[in-house]
């Protein structure tokens, strides 16, 4: 079959066989990715984690109010009192973006709707980017294989899922663009595309900042690539010229951005693109004026006294601050070996450190592409008509890079995750053309019986990551509950218990009445009972979130103290757990833990700064008496200790042993009709669950602004 064969012209165009080939796989990669991101919503359609409510809350006030408004927006429902600068400290494009086609493609839509699917549209799409992106570095069967792999990668998957109205998404998708425009730019030969390419590169690189300040991780690759250039190129001239535009044209953009600005420009990410860019025009200079067998010995030493220079400067810059370093999360990314005493930042799942059997689930087979992808690259590297060195050098670093600071938390897998998708498809396409090159003159019959049993094998190998392992692989990973849906808990149901309440909320408390609650749930007592909140999920203000923490801990009436000194009227709190099958004297059991209050006690301790062994026993999980009985906390938890059972064994103590887990019993200790500092005024549907059902327990308390302490 011959797929250079015309179809049908159109005017002085050609569509021909391959071209339908490539509409075939493209929308096959988009439909793929469409599919997949949308398993959740067999569970509820919800927007997903906790993020979403707030980008949600934030585009509806640009749709309602306008742009103006917005750059001037104090939420008064973040933060209480104190409120909370949104342009300052949020993904400002990420709102100006999905506002935007929400007035163009919303038709009047409800706009809740429209941010549930948003991410799944925008992240369907990034994968015909990445194809237009792996393309100009390989071909276009490398770019093909790209956008079939990001189409069914597991992080990327997981982080712009339906309802996933986060950062990532369009993140992902203006910074690939960026790329893909920088790389074409400087591979490009036509003068009047250059130009826009590379100026529109450097607006999309800052966009995508704007979206998730994670999209750093690009300015990094780009930085070392540049350096490589003088080295790698010949046709000085253009670079001299091509590299500035795009880092002027980035620069210039940044300034539009509060949170960017100057902060962004003499920070590590505005230096990793300017310092590299004076290196290549100084370098090229220093070339020009150096005989043809010194050029590159002369730029290779100035390369080395650059480095030199720049890392004794950032040392320096680091602690006399001269330059703004990022936070630490960033510094990690550079650094996987950073640790932080910052117990709030070690309490964030996200920023838990990638584990080896971690990054095989995520990746699976692919990293032994990968691997056969760097190995191929090298092999054929000083082949004639091979990929050019620049692109090869490209390659390179991006996939080093993005497998190396994936390294330093989980979150961060996606850039792993576009790493190895990168190399895997070069791999795949050299190993296809060795595999398929006519290097022996064989009949046509034995190439179909040689050849066919490899192609079904690579289908088979590229396709595990769909089914295996059984229960995590990137269908079942993916089809989990709407995180409101079961509270984030690691029970995986979905029930109306976080909705309910939250309804309840807006329904019964006055609309100037402040709720209280672990940040975890801020954005959505702002967002779904439109009411104000202590301290939200954007964890701007420490200080606040360690008080909370502290007022767990305290006794009742120091607790009590801290909630009406913070001027709080009801207090929130998540408990989750499983009733047993069989009662104890016709009063039901139960076994508490499973994400929610109960089980981050660890964190409220440490973030509070007490000593663990007074409120926790070994196991670092059940309480102590102390913590039970004089706590605020512990009151506030609707269950008592009864005893402990080793569960393997059904061996039972009234006491607490290694290896025992604590049977609680009901036990609501502020009801409403008493007066105590606290009155339980609602408890979600699943508090009365049947035998062997799931407790995912919401409980309002109000403060009793009338209680005298005791002390």
């Amino acid at each position: 079959m011959n797929f250079n064969s015309s179809l049908v012209s159109i005017g002085n165009f050609d569509f021909k066989l391959n071209h339908l080939l490539i509409i075939g796989i493209l929308s096959l990669s988009f439909s793929t990715s469409f599919m997949l991101r949308s398993l959740p919503a067999d569970y509820g359609w919800e927007l997903n984690e906790f993020d979403p409510f707030f980008n949600y809350r934030a585009t509806q006030y640009i749709v309602d109010n306008g742009i103006d408004a917005y750059f001037q927006w104090n939420d008064e429902l973040s933060w209480y009192p104190h409120g909370r600068d949104v342009s300052s400290n949020s993904q400002i494009m990420l709102h100006l973006t999905a506002a935007t086609t929400y007035s163009i493609f919303g038709a009047g839509g409800n706009l809740y709707d429209f941010a549930i699917i948003f991410p799944v549209i925008i992240g369907s799409l990034t994968a015909i980017v990445v194809f237009a992106l792996v393309r100009i570095i390989g071909g276009t069967t490398a770019g093909l294989f790209a956008a079939l792999l990001f189409s069914i990668s597991t992080p990327i998957i997981i982080r712009g899922q339906i309802g996933w109205f986060k950062s990532e998404p369009l993140g992902l998708f203006f910074s690939i663009f960026a790329v893909y425009l920088f790389l074409s730019g400087i591979q490009s030969k036509n003068y009047k595309i250059i130009i826009p390419k590379l100026i529109g590169a450097g607006i999309l690189l800052i966009f995508s900042l704007s979206a998730w300040g994670g999209n750093q991780f690009f300015i990094l690759p780009i930085g070392i690539f540049i350096f490589t250039l003088p080295f790698l190129r010949t046709d000085h001239k253009f670079l001299i010229w091509m590299i500035p535009l795009f880092t002027i044209s980035t620069i210039i953009t940044s300034l539009a951005f509060e949170r960017l600005g100057t902060h962004f420009i003499i920070g590590l990410g505005g230096l990793s693109l300017i310092i590299p860019t004076i290196f290549l025009v100084t370098c090229i200079f220093i070339q020009n004026k150096s005989n043809e067998n010194s050029k590159n010995r002369n730029g290779l030493l100035f390369l080395f006294a650059i480095i030199l220079l720049g890392s004794s400067f950032l040392i320096l810059g680091s602690d006399s601050q001269f330059i703004p370093l990022p936070s630490h999360r960033y510094l990690n990314a550079l650094n996987p070996f950073l640790t932080t005493t910052d117990p709030l930042t070690d309490s964030v799942s996200e920023h838990a450190t990638t584990t080896l059997p971690q990054s095989f689930l995520f990746h699976s087979v692919l990293m032994i592409f990968a691997g056969l992808g760097v190995w191929l690259i090298l092999k054929n590297s000083k082949k004639p008509n091979f990929i050019n060195k620049d692109m090869i050098s490209f390659s390179l670093i991006i996939g080093i890079i993005g497998i190396y600071v994936s390294s330093a938390f989980v979150r961060l897998e996606i850039f792993a995750s576009l790493a190895i998708i990168i190399l895997s498809s070069l791999g795949l396409t050299l190993l296809l053309k060795e595999i398929f090159s006519n290097k022996t003159e064989i009949k046509k019959s034995k190439i179909v019986v040689l050849k066919l049993p490899f192609v079904i094998g690579l289908i088979f190998l590229l396709i595990i990551p769909l089914f295996y392992p059984v229960n995590a692989n990137v269908t079942t990973i993916v089809h989990v509950p709407p995180t409101i849906m079961n509270g984030g808990s690691t029970y995986s149901m979905s029930t109306t218990d976080w909705i309910d309440s939250l309804n309840w909320i807006k329904d019964n408390t006055s609309k100037d009445a402040v709720i209280g609650s672990w940040w975890d749930y801020g954005y959505w007592i702002q967002t779904k009972a439109n009411r104000a909140s202590l301290a939200d999920n954007s964890t701007v203000n420490d200080h606040i979130i360690k008080k909370i923490a502290e007022m767990f801990i305290k006794s009742p009436d120091q607790g009590w103290q801290i909630l009406r000194d913070m001027e709080s009227d009801y207090f929130v709190v998540f408990v989750t757990g499983q009733r047993l099958t069989v009662d104890l004297n016709d009063h039901p059991i139960y076994l508490l833990g499973g994400g929610g209050d109960e089980s981050k006690k660890y964190w409220f301790i440490k973030i509070a700064e007490e000593p663990l062994a007074k409120y926790l026993h070994n196991d670092g999980t059940s309480g102590t008496d102390y913590f039970w009985n004089e706590t605020i906390l512990g009151k506030m938890i609707p269950f008592t200790p009864l005893g402990y059972v080793h569960l393997p064994t059904n061996q039972q103590s009234l006491t607490y042993q290694p290896g025992f887990s604590p049977i609680y019993v009901k036990d609501i200790k502020y009801p409403i009709d008493e007066d105590g500092p606290l009155r339980l005024v609602y408890s979600s549907p699943s508090f009365d669950v049947e035998k062997g059902g799931t407790v995912l327990g919401v409980f309002v308390y109000e403060i009793n602004k009338d209680y005298v302490p005791v002390n």
